[in-house]
């Protein structure tokens, strides 16, 4: 079964020590590719290093809503530059996060709607963090996406780690955007959840880590998550949608590699 783990934090202090395991892991288990986003400056600097040290892993390059106290326009140009990598894939993790008040609200939409009319100019996805701000998010994602180019139209993006009601799905969908499924779809009590799940349509999924949190069962509770885990989520939304597990992965591989623009490796 070979997967792509779209969303895990390789820069996070959780894999200082145990990177490396973690990176050939993950390749003997089949996750053939991580996209590691950034979330300020210094980290999206750090996710392009280790896309230039490790050859499965790529990097998305942006300033998380909780890190956008201090905005402005020369981080712009700083993620700008980032960018010019050839192995950074997308802009993110961007978005709002009305969860935590480490940013003013006024702020997050300012730093939001400047980097989505970045990925907009440089043609590229972008990887939305959501939390407890989902008509606002999807509001401004509604009005971002006629503006994008016809290339960009079809691929704007994903929701990632999703776990927003199922109108927010719906809305999201409706736009082009793709749902991205973490850990919590397989905690036990997560049936609303599963129940989005199994109608998202197949070729609109992916599954992420969102490692070093939220680590899926059976392995919940074991610090750090890994990519090598994205196989229990994979299973959990494959029996969703009653397909082989082959077959699902196969599928979402498929789904990353479309929205990210990703090349195929070699076997």
């Amino acid at each position: 079964m070979r997967l792509i783990d779209t969303h895990c934090h390789l820069d996070f202090d959780a894999y200082d020590a145990v990177r490396d395991s973690i990176v050939r892991e993950a390749a003997e288990a089949g996750v053939t590719r991580i996209i590691n986003p950034g979330t300020d400056l210094a980290r999206s600097r750090a996710a392009v290093g280790l896309a230039d040290a490790y050859p499965g892993v790529y990097a998305a390059v942006g300033i998380h809503p909780n890190s956008t106290a201090d905005f402005d326009e020369p981080m712009l140009d700083a993620l700008r530059e980032m960018a010019a990598h050839p192995k950074v894939i997308a802009i993110g993790e961007i978005g709002l996060d009305y969860y935590r008040d480490n940013s003013p609200r006024a702020q997050q939409w300012r730093a939001f709607e400047a980097q989505l009319a970045l990925a907009a100019d440089l043609g590229l996805p972008v990887i939305i963090h959501n939390r407890e701000a989902s008509d606002d998010v999807l509001d401004i994602l509604a009005a971002w996406t006629p503006t994008l180019p016809g290339a960009l139209r079809d691929r704007p993006g994903v929701l990632h780690s999703f776990s927003a009601p199922q109108s927010a799905a719906e809305r999201g969908l409706a736009i082009g955007f793709y749902l991205g499924f973490t850990g919590p779809v397989t905690f036990k009590k997560a049936d609303d959840l599963r129940r989005i799940a199994a109608r998202v349509p197949l070729d609109r999924v992916l599954v992420e880590t969102d490692g070093p949190f939220l680590t899926p069962e059976p392995r919940r509770g074991r610090w750090p998550n890994k990519p090598a885990y994205v196989r229990y989520i994979a299973e959990r939304v494959a029996a969703l949608h009653t397909l082989p597990d082959d077959a699902f992965a196969a599928q979402t591989t498929a789904n990353a590699e479309r929205l990210f623009a990703l090349p195929t490796p070699a076997d």
